[in-house]
């Protein structure tokens, strides 16, 4: 049984870490940079340690920083969160070489998932089928370069082997933009996750990123359904809902399956994430990667299923938490999550700093509505680490029911000192295409022009 735990993250996920540590009764520590002495999840906890300057690379991602606070404080487990070093193989095996207990996957898991590339050679020996694509290679070689990719055909992605999150990525709809596109995505990965490798991979122009969370035990595992998450701006999610809309349900059930099998193949331990693209044209689906750590988007999967995904994770690892069956999870009724992001919609969604001099969600609380959210009234959201601001998640009988309790919500929101993305929500949820079901990765892209202009009635 786990006594006290260090979170290594900040905001809004830390505040959730933090509530499921009180749930238990167990103690929490938070750490905080400059920037976030005066930060909510800094006064929830019960100890909290500075641990640097506001940049994260001096702060957040610094581990033997973090391993530090936790010696001073006599934590005895380590909780990541998201980001930051959640899916650093060397920290996770650090925490577990200091006798700490890592509140995640085995470091090997996180190794041998973190690389695209070896990901994609993980899911096909599990017999899950991968998008159409590459080894990794380098951009070096033109030739080479431009006669994969017409074996692949276009259009096709150019994506960084190490890396994830849409970083670097690039879509290449013709030859004579190969070569550049490919070294651009070289330089950036170098640069963010010290790996020059690329890789090519088949570009479906009408899909679905649709993901499937899963527990794992071990030498098996569980799933808690689906989540689409496919309304997404640069590659990054603003909205995601469960289960899935208009996605037969032998599909899905194939995905679920497919997420499970991934997951024992690789003695997976805790929560873990299995994305996938689902081509709409085809119906065919093809494994993307694993994300071996909590979502973001955890919270529509627990309004659905009526579980607590981030106390499991402390229960499984302070050891009392016991193998699941399948029959124990149970779904009903649908949830969506909308991201607030402090950023202009009007300018390519470009983060939008500043104070926020009113910041007021009193009025959107209800039970079929969820905040979550590491930001208060008078706090600054600074340019130094993500500029999401709050999430907010709502729950209905169905998918019309859950959409119409989210309009509710979001019109309740009040926001000022700074952009935000509240109003572009607001347009996407009264949009006919997302009402009807029809959602794309390409979205936002298809009906901005729309969205926007929607987006300025509504403001």
């Amino acid at each position: 049984m786990l006594k006290k735990i260090l979170i290594a993250n900040r905001g809004e996920i830390a505040c959730r870490v933090i509530r499921a540590c009180r749930k238990l009764g167990v103690a929490s520590v938070a750490v905080y940079s400059d920037a976030d002495a005066a930060s909510p999840h800094v006064r929830m906890a019960d100890e909290s340690v500075h641990i640097g300057p506001s940049r994260s690379t001096l702060s957040y991602l610094d581990g033997a920083k973090i391993l530090d606070a936790a010696r001073q404080t006599g934590a005895d487990a380590v909780h990541p969160g998201y980001g930051f070093l959640a899916e650093n193989y060397d920290f996770a095996a650090a925490v577990i070489s200091d006798g700490l207990a890592w509140i995640g996957p085995r470091p090997e898991s996180i190794q041998a998932m973190g690389h695209k590339q070896n990901a994609r050679d993980l899911a096909i020996r599990a017999g899950v089928p991968v998008v159409p694509g590459t080894g990794r290679m380098d951009a070096s070689n033109p030739e080479v370069l431009l006669a994969e990719a017409e074996r692949i055909g276009f259009p096709l992605l150019v994506k960084a082997a190490a890396g994830g999150g849409g970083i670097g990525m690039r879509q290449v709809f013709e030859p004579s933009k190969l070569v550049e596109a490919a070294a651009a995505t070289q330089s950036q990965a170098k640069a963010a996750f010290g790996s020059d490798h690329i890789f090519l991979e088949r570009f479906i122009p009408c899909a679905r990123h649709v993901e499937v969370q899963v527990f794992g035990f071990d030498t098996t595992a569980v799933h808690m359904y689906e989540r689409d998450c496919s309304l997404q701006r640069r590659f990054q999610k603003i909205i995601e809902e469960a289960p899935a809309p208009d996605i037969p349900m032998e599909v899905r059930q194939e995905m679920q399956k497919a997420a499970i099998n991934l997951a024992v193949s690789v003695g997976y331990q805790g929560a873990g994430t299995v994305e996938f693209i689902f081509d709409v044209n085809t119906g065919e689906f093809f494994f993307l990667e694993m994300n071996t750590r909590i979502q973001v988007e955890h919270p529509v999967t627990e309004m659905i299923t009526g579980l607590d995904l981030v106390a499991m994770q402390l229960q499984y690892a302070g050891g009392e938490l016991q193998a699941m069956t399948q029959d124990e999870i149970q779904q009903s009724g649908h949830a969506i999550e909308c991201r607030l992001y402090a950023e202009n919609p009007e300018k390519n969604f470009m983060p939008s700093p500043g104070k926020l001099s009113l910041f007021d969600l009193a009025e959107v609380d209800s039970e079929r509505i969820r905040i979550e959210t590491g930001y208060e009234q008078g706090g600054e959201i600074t340019p130094f680490y993500d500029p999401m601001i709050a999430k907010i998640i709502a729950y209905g009988a169905d998918r019309a029911d859950a959409i119409e309790a989210m309009l509710g919500a979001l019109a309740k929101v009040r926001v000022q000192g700074i952009k935000t993305n509240l109003d572009f929500l607001i347009s996407c949820m009264e949009h006919t295409a997302f009402r009807s079901g029809q959602v794309s990765t390409g979205f936002v892209e298809e009906h901005k022009s729309t969205l926007l202009q929607a987006q300025s009635k509504v403001a």
